[in-house]
């Protein structure tokens, strides 16, 4: 690898470039707004704002969505479900399960879920945290 290459990609790890465009890339694919320039720059202000502590950080999912999500693995209604179904809910929202140190015993509840989703690191509202 040329040397200017390595120092272009030691810049972009540096500040996270890749992470943020992957991230708001999932944004733009979940909403699908009619105009993707706008909600991009919108987002942005809003992850400047949230660190900040002006606004609201920009959720891939609201809250309702990550109710609605549970109630559909939660189909008994015990109010919590497995570490498997949580793990998989992870996986089709394209968080990362590498660092989940759940046993297969754990439960879930709709409180933790909503709140781990949020945290998880590859979520933009975890990412803006760290920005």
């Amino acid at each position: 690898m040329a040397a200017g290459e390595r120092e272009c990609r030691d810049y972009l790890e540096r500040h996270r470039i890749p992470e943020l465009l992957h991230r708001l890339a999932a944004l733009l694919l979940y909403h699908r707004p009619e105009r993707p320039r706008e909600f991009l720059i919108q987002a942005l202000e809003r992850v400047k704002a949230g660190k900040r502590a002006e606004g609201e950080y920009p959720y891939l999912m609201d809250e309702a969505n990550l109710v609605a999500m549970f109630e559909l693995l939660d189909v008994v209604g015990q109010g919590h479900i497995t570490a498997a179904q949580y793990r998989e809910a992870l996986k089709t929202l394209g968080l990362s399960t590498e660092d989940l140190q759940l046993g297969d015993d754990v439960n879930i509840t709709l409180d933790i879920f909503k709140e781990e989703v949020c945290m998880n690191p590859l979520s933009l509202q975890a990412f803006a945290r760290r920005f």
